[in-house]
């Protein structure tokens, strides 16, 4: 700066002013030699930079190009120019250099915040990020970049050592915890969640206290963001799913199989023992000819080798219409395409009830689909209840204003 100032004193300039006007002649230099140095970074080397990442064979590049990396990293370039012309200012060459490292200082942080943000979108792209996500642990290491950078930049302007500013974390630890209690707890249920795999992203879960029913889209260190079936979103602090509980339909998605648990209250009045007609009947039904032939002899054994009469139903053993049904239904869902046969089939009783006897069906589809299993659901009760007619069963129902009017009748 003393160059200029000396050649505007030999030109009769006032020494304050020429120094005034030395000043701003090398801020200008300093800032056209910044700009040309920006211009050609961003309008000649970044485009040849660019049309490279795209044209290669590689994918994780265009992710930290997407994300603005590269970009941030050419505006190092003017900063870095500005920072070494600092020796030029003289008398102000210590607080110049103060703010402009200072500024640099900001743009590495955004440089390494942008750059954690590529490491997660590249990560998200492996199978192993649903069960694993690191987007919490990578938001815990930018808290930290800023606290440790925001210390930084303030020792620096401050002209301190920054191990006073981090000696005195010690004594605000109260205060932090407090105000980041969230956070805190968010880090240690996050930690949680995926040490005991709890949770991975596109898990289907059930929490009635947030109002969430449907799939994880999203967990971060805070909260777990759930896209419910009706499209709405519902956000979860993180701690929730340690401190309460809640239903994580994984299982059955890795099964293969979804549940159907449903009980058809049959009325007590209709069951019987069936006659002759009624087995005769029964034979000809496929799921059922080898079953009553099998019975019919095994009863007929039986009884014979206790001198049973059988003259009166009463006595001995004999088949009902309710039992004949129900085998009916096991061998029918055992031949069924849609049943899963590697998992449970159960047609059982239960205690009979002011509705009547409660036959209870339990068995998994073979298509975990919500809409597909609702459908091969609604088809079997559809043809049980149509079928029970040919047993002489009759479903339970409260009296309807239609069986009132019969009864007038």
């Amino acid at each position: 700066m003393s160059f200029f100032t000396n050649i505007l004193v030999k030109n009769n300039i006032n020494l304050s002013i020429a120094e005034i006007l030395s000043f701003f002649i090398v801020l200008f230099l300093v800032l056209l030699a910044s700009v040309i140095a920006h211009f050609v970074a961003k309008k000649i080397i970044l485009p040849l930079l660019i049309k490279y990442i795209k044209g290669n064979r590689y994918t994780w590049d265009n992710i930290f190009l997407e994300r603005s990396v590269i970009h941030r990293i050419f505006l190092l370039v003017p900063f870095i120019i500005i920072y070494n012309a600092a020796f030029l200012f003289e008398g102000i060459e210590n607080i110049f250099r103060k703010i402009t490292s200072s500024i640099l200082l900001i743009i590495i942080l955004g440089i390494l915040s942008a750059t954690l943000n590529a490491i997660n979108d590249i990560y998200t792209r492996y199978e192993i990020s649903k069960e694993r996500p690191i987007k919490g642990f990578l938001q815990v290491i930018k808290i930290i970049l800023f606290i440790i950078m925001g210390i930084v930049i303030l020792a620096n302007l401050l002209d301190k050592s920054p191990l006073i500013y981090l000696s005195g974390l010690g004594a605000m630890a109260a205060v932090f915890s407090f105000i980041f209690k969230d956070s805190i707890l968010g880090l240690v249920a996050g930690i949680l969640l995926s040490l005991n795999d709890m949770l991975r992203i596109g898990d289907w879960i059930e929490m009635p206290k947030y109002g969430a029913d449907g799939d994880v889209v999203d967990i971060t260190m805070n909260t777990i963001k759930v896209q419910n079936f009706d499209k709405t979103i519902s956000t979860i602090p993180a701690y929730a799913l340690i401190s309460d509980s809640f239903k994580n339909w994984r299982g059955m998605q890795d099964s293969g199989g979804r549940r159907i648990k449903r009980a058809l209250h049959i009325d007590a009045s209709s069951i019987k023992f069936c006659t002759d007609d009624m087995l005769q009947k029964f034979k000809k039904i496929q799921l059922l000819t080898e079953y009553i032939e099998t019975k019919e002899k095994e009863i007929a054994q039986y009884n014979a080798d206790h001198n049973i009469d059988d003259s009166s139903l009463v006595n001995g053993r004999h088949l009902t219409n309710i039992g004949v049904f129900r085998v009916y239904i096991e061998n029918y869902l055992k031949h069924h395409p849609k049943i899963h046969q590697g998992l449970t089939q159960i047609v059982r009783q239960l205690p009979p009830d002011k509705n009547g006897l409660p036959l209870e069906i339990y068995a998994f589809t073979n298509d975990i689909n919500w809409v597909n299993y609702e459908g091969i659901q609604a088809d079997i009760f559809d043809h049980i209840l149509a079928i029970m007619e040919e047993f002489h069963l009759h479903i339970f129902q409260n009296p309807a204003g239609h069986d009132i009017r019969g009864i007038k009748g």
